[in-house]
């Protein structure tokens, strides 16, 4: 038996719900995915999150309502808590998978596809976490925090998955180099945008 400190809490793993409303069949072990991608995340920011519901297209009145057409399909979409309902993200399925294109494009969406669930998941537990739990960020904030949420939290999943690669042994050394060439170029460029 685990000892107890007083006043602490012993961590309690959260379980989050994931319903499969959608048609199309998912790659093997796509719940197993987003179980371990929500799991990878601390427990804090995914604290009032209900469900992950999978469908095959976002339905939504907020996004028929918009002034700006999208471009394709919506890939996800967070869903704040209202009254008594808990907070949940909605995920599609076809954005994702791509079904009806073309074999290039369905196989490139299939092979994708851990990345991208990760990515999107990541984005939305970001959004949960500054909209409802982190009330120091402005509005204005919130979607360069939730960029560098994703990215830092998507590069440490992807660490983690693939540390025993050959791959990730052969190029962990000549990263920090690859690192600073890219910052070296994004400021040329910037440099060069800026005399134009």
């Amino acid at each position: 038996m685990a000892i107890q400190t007083a006043g602490q809490r012993t961590a309690k793993a959260i379980k989050v719900k994931i319903e499969n409303a959608s048609e199309i069949d998912l790659p093997k072990g796509a719940e197993d995915l987003i179980q371990n991608v929500l799991d990878s995340v601390p427990i804090e920011h995914i604290r009032g999150l209900e469900r992950v519901k999978l469908v095959d297209f976002i339905n939504d009145p907020r996004i028929r309502n918009m002034d700006v057409p999208l471009k394709g399909e919506l890939p996800g979409l967070y869903h704040p808590k209202v009254g008594n309902q808990n907070a949940w993200f909605e995920i599609s399925m076809v954005a994702l998978l791509q079904p009806t294109e073309g074999f290039a494009k369905r196989w490139m969406a299939k092979t994708s596809f851990k990345a991208n669930m990760a990515g999107l998941l990541f984005s939305l537990v970001g959004q949960h976490h500054f909209i409802t739990l982190k009330h120091s960020v402005k509005k204005q904030n919130i979607e360069g925090q939730v960029r560098q949420y994703t990215e830092r939290n998507l590069r440490a999943w992807s660490e983690e998955q693939n540390k025993n690669s050959i791959r990730a042994k052969i190029f962990k050394p000549i990263r920090p180099i690859v690192e600073r060439w890219a910052k070296w170029l994004n400021k040329k460029a910037a440099k060069a945008q800026k005399r134009v």
